[in-house]
Formats: structure tokens, C-alpha cells, sequence
């Protein structure tokens, strides 16, 4: 088996490290360490340009290649998740009745996601429009920022 692609890419929130391999973006770690590396398959190539763009404020919705997950279910999570536009919040509660679902399976989904950002648990909040956490980077600092950035740039 082959090493994962990366690249890792300076943002506002600190240092971000994608990887993946030809057919897809596979993790993305906020907070990762290590020099600023470039990247050699389209797929995380991709996400870093599109990454850099968001940060930007120039992209609001990502067009990558993600990982096949296994159940359709997880799949219909998922795509509900990515639908949560731009800007957009709703609870973990709201979110469940929109999915057909349960808030915790929603809060599982969050608190799993390989992919902060591109796959925005950040615009899921606790009930009454309380911040809740958020599983990357700095936690509830990281969510807040990334929150306020696309207020900044709706």
C-alpha cells in the first residue's frame, strides 16, 4: 500500500493538512503540523485550492471527490449535512427531523467527520442557537470562527 497524498496549507485558523489519494479526499486536520507541503494527485489538489478559496471568502460549496461510505443510510446523512447552506445553522435536533433521524446519530456524524469544512458539522448547533462543540481544531473557538466568516462573507 502507498502513502496518502497530502498537502498541508496555512489558513487563518492555523495550519490545515489534507489527504487523500487519486480518487478522492480522504481526511482533512485542522491544526496539523509540519511545513507547508505540496500535494501531487487532483483530488487533494483540488481540496487545497478549494480550501484556500473558501478561506478567501470566494467559494461556498465544495465540489470534491469524498470517500464511498458504506451504507446508504451514512450516505443520506451525510448529503444532508453537505446541503446545510452557506452561512446556514440548524440544530442537531432540527437537522435529525429534516434527515428522518435522531439528534444523537446527527451529533455521532459530526463528532466522526474526517472532513471538517468541507463536510460542515460547524453549521450544526445545540438547541436555542447555542454554539455546542465542535470536534476539530480549537473546538467551540474554531466552530465560532468559521461560523463568523461566513456571516462576513454571505
Amino acid at each position: 500500500m502507498y502513502a496518502r497524498d497530502h498537502a498541508l496549507i496555512a489558513t487563518p485558523i492555523g495550519p490545515i493538512r489534507v489527504e487523500g489519494d487519486e480518487m478522492a479526499v480522504l481526511r482533512v486536520t485542522l491544526g496539523a503540523d509540519g511545513p507547508v507541503a505540496a500535494d501531487t494527485t487532483a483530488a487533494v489538489r483540488a481540496a487545497a485550492d478549494q480550501l484556500i478559496a473558501y478561506f478567501a471568502g470566494t467559494l461556498k460549496a465544495f465540489d470534491l471527490p469524498l470517500p464511498t461510505l458504506a451504507s446508504a443510510r451514512g450516505r443520506a446523512l451525510r448529503d444532508g449535512l453537505v446541503a446545510l447552506g452557506y452561512g446556514e445553522t440548524a440544530s442537531y435536533g432540527e437537522l435529525a427531523r429534516r434527515l428522518q433521524s435522531g439528534p444523537r446519530a446527527i451529533g455521532q456524524l459530526c463528532a466522526r467527520n474526517p472532513l471538517p469544512v468541507i463536510i460542515p458539522c460547524h453549521r450544526v448547533t445545540a438547541a436555542g442557537g447555542a454554539l455546542g462543540s465542535y470536534s476539530a481544531g480549537d473546538g467551540p473557538a474554531t466552530k465560532q470562527w468559521l461560523l463568523d466568516h461566513e456571516q462576513r462573507h454571505r
